[in-house]
């Protein structure tokens, strides 16, 4: 038998010695969690520790490594969502922005149309009479106008818009192509904005994946329970900045063309009537953090973009001594009255909220708004005392297996039998180490296929020396053996 090469050895005994060294945080888990925590806290806050944050990362030395493998929602414990994404929303709200460019759109053709109006008709269809049908031809050929291109890979070339006559209505549709399309970007973008709301939230390994045509499932381990995860990526958080036109106790009151009438979110009673189109919106938000108000209560402050700075810095320059609301979900939670001009483009939102309350909307902000709305159709629980007895199972069953397997090795094969069982803790040591350097998730079937790999290894050996010992009865000298075996 050939010797082993020295560079060789020398690799396997620093793939070794790494995966023993990269295996003992998971030994350690809880102490090594809240120093990684800690670290991660004083981080964000620039290097600031609390009491508590100190005493956490003093928990586990800095110097060793701290990388450990997430546990799943299994064994962490956690909650579990089905979600549905009301993609008819979107139909609905295209709609509505579309009408003010059709009426735009039909106001040049005045004296071939007549009188133009939007008449009732299912949310995801824009119905417009016309009084003169002579010329809906053109009226026909203005509105296709305002149609654009698919951007899709299945609907290139083909229009945004189906636009027919019915009568004296014109009837404007989403055409197919574009409900696909709108349908595919619907439920990536919440795909994307429910990982960030849960990433901002500092929850460890969610699952969130699309199912079927428009579900989305999320699973978040180490969350409270279902009712968090729902308070925390259920709302649409859409927020906008709109000019008040009155104020007004009658919930009857008519709002008037382009505008809307708004409940106040801390005023009983009391509602808003506001302009339609948004002076700025969220979308132009780049940043929100909780904060206070300079009598010390909760609050949000934000800070737009450059186009959002503009447009809002130019209407507080136009607008001092007018109220301006700010509405958050159809609902204004506070219209506070335009006292200077307000450059920059960063400002303060201020209602009756508690600290949680203003975190939560941070995040909501920070991640933007839901492009519809969710419905939840499976939502479970899953308590941290459930996954602690499958850790304490599964750690019974991997210790039982192990020192089963060897005492039969050593009692089977002596020396080379304390080998392999040596081998077999440093097999077991590297799987642990590198679930823990990429960041792999643990769960109740991992820890069955870990003790069905310790099985496996052994059985690799068992073959190996009982070939040794065939060649041995054959009357072969030991280093010709060992090599065939």
């Amino acid at each position: 038998m050939e010797p082993m090469a020295l560079w060789k050895r020398i690799l396997i005994l620093l793939i070794c010695g790494w995966g023993i060294v990269g295996a003992i945080p998971n030994l350690f888990y809880g102490r090594v969690e809240r120093h990684n925590d800690a670290v991660a806290a004083i981080a964000a806050a620039g290097g600031t520790a609390t009491a508590e944050q100190s005493a956490a990362r003093a928990e586990w030395p800095d110097f060793l490594p701290s990388a450990l493998m997430n546990l799943g929602l299994d064994l962490r414990g956690g909650a579990h969502l089905l979600a549905e994404v009301k993609v008819a929303d979107v139909y609905k709200s295209r709609m509505d922005s579309l009408w003010p460019e059709v009426r735009d759109s039909l106001r040049g053709l005045r004296d071939q149309v007549g009188a133009v109006r939007r008449a009732p008709s299912p949310d995801d269809v824009l119905r417009v009479t016309v009084s003169n049908p002579d010329g809906m031809t053109a009226a026909l050929e203005a509105v296709r106008g305002l149609g654009s291109s698919v951007i899709s890979l299945t609907g290139v070339g083909q229009s945004t818009l189906d636009v027919t006559a019915e009568g004296n209505d014109i009837v404007v549709r989403l055409s197919e192509a574009e409900r696909q399309a709108t349908d595919e970007r619907t439920i990536q973008q919440s795909l994307e904005i429910i990982r960030r709301r849960v990433d901002e939230a500092g929850t460890r390994e969610p699952t969130i994946q699309r199912q079927g045509k428009d579900r989305i499932l999320i699973q978040v381990p180490g969350i409270g329970s279902a009712s968090e995860l729902k308070a925390l990526i259920g709302q649409t958080a859409k927020l906008t900045f709109n000019a008040v036109v009155s104020r007004t106790t009658d919930a009857a009151a008519t709002a008037g063309a382009r505008n809307s009438l708004l409940p106040s979110l801390d005023e009983t009673g009391v509602y808003y009537i506001v302009e339609d189109a948004p002076v700025v919106s969220g979308d132009d938000l780049v940043d929100a953090q909780p904060s206070f108000d300079q009598n010390g209560r909760p609050a949000v402050s934000f800070r737009f973009d450059a186009t959002g700075a503009r447009a809002f810095g130019d209407y507080t320059a136009a607008n001092i001594g007018a109220p301006f609301a700010i509405v958050l979900d159809g609902k204004v939670i506070s219209a506070p009255v335009i006292q200077s001009y307000i450059p920059g483009g960063s400002g303060i939102i201020t209602g009756s909220f508690s600290v949680e309350e203003s975190t939560r909307l941070a995040v909501l902000l920070r991640a933007g708004a839901l492009p519809a709305e969710m419905n939840f159709l499976e939502e479970r629980t899953i308590g941290p005392e459930l996954g602690a007895d499958s850790i304490a199972a599964g750690r019974v069953a991997a210790m039982v297996a192990g020192v089963a397997v060897m005492l039969y090795m050593v009692a089977s094969y002596g020396l080379f039998g304390l080998f392999a069982n040596i081998a077999l803790v440093i097999n077991m040591a590297l799987i642990f180490a590198a679930l823990s350097a990429v960041g792999g998730t643990l769960t109740l079937p991992g820890i069955a296929g870990i003790v069905l790999t310790i099985g496996m290894a052994v059985d690799a050996n068992v073959l190996v020396f009982e070939r040794i010992r065939e060649e041995l009865r054959a009357n072969r000298n030991p280093a010709r053996a060992i090599e065939r075996g």
